[in-house]
């Protein structure tokens, strides 16, 4: 089995992964389940891909080891694409996701419905020590709600929705959610290129 570093310490977003790869003879290990704690990569990127890529480099490197990262946020186009790769921190660096969606309502405050269309994006990347660079991206469209609705999910998805389901996506079940998502089929389109990747190049 060959071991896959995913550069995160969200146990539910490695469990997500795994079933993807389900067939691949890999095993998937979180940053929270290694022996050792290793320096955090420095989210320098101006775009998602950077990040993603950066996030992969950064950790293969450090453990020789192939690795796994994403980058994701909201894009608004009344924001010019705002708050983009600062999604997490648009509210300034330890904000709470109620404080991003605050700000993000006070940012689009007078704003007519039709023009509050987003959309969120997921980059996934995956760098492997002998060169080997792999990515994959998904988006999810939709429009921004002047007030949060739903109790689910995380980040902006109550004031995420979905003219399709007719719900936000703090809405809707959180199988639904992946089958929809941007991670969702960031994670599908990886998937398929890392089977090629692996049973064309290592025989597997």
């Amino acid at each position: 089995m060959k071991e896959i570093i995913v550069a995160t310490t969200n146990q539910g977003k490695v469990k997500e992964l795994a079933l993807a790869l389900v067939g691949l003879p890999v095993t998937l290990v979180s940053l929270a389940e290694l022996r050792e704690s290793l320096p955090e990569a420095e989210e320098t990127g101006k775009t998602f891909a950077a990040n993603a890529i950066l996030k992969a480099t950064h950790y293969s490197l450090l453990t020789g080891k192939p690795c796994l990262a994403d980058d994701s946020g909201l894009e608004v186009d009344a924001l010019h694409g705002a708050p983009g790769v600062y999604s997490a921190r648009y509210a300034g660096e330890g904000a709470s996701s109620e404080e991003c969606n605050q700000k993000l309502l006070h940012e689009l405050v007078g704003v007519e419905v039709e023009q509050r269309t987003a959309r969120f994006r997921c980059v996934l990347a995956y760098v492997d020590p002998d060169g080997t660079l792999l990515t994959a991206d998904g988006t999810l469209e939709g429009m921004i709600l002047n007030e949060g609705c739903g109790l689910g999910g995380f980040g902006y998805d109550p004031l995420f929705y979905l003219p399709a389901k007719g719900k936000s996506l703090a809405e809707i079940s959180s199988e639904e959610k992946n089958s929809v998502s941007h991670r969702g089929q960031a994670v599908r389109n990886l998937a398929q290129q890392l089977m090629r990747y692996y049973h064309e190049n290592r025989g597997y």
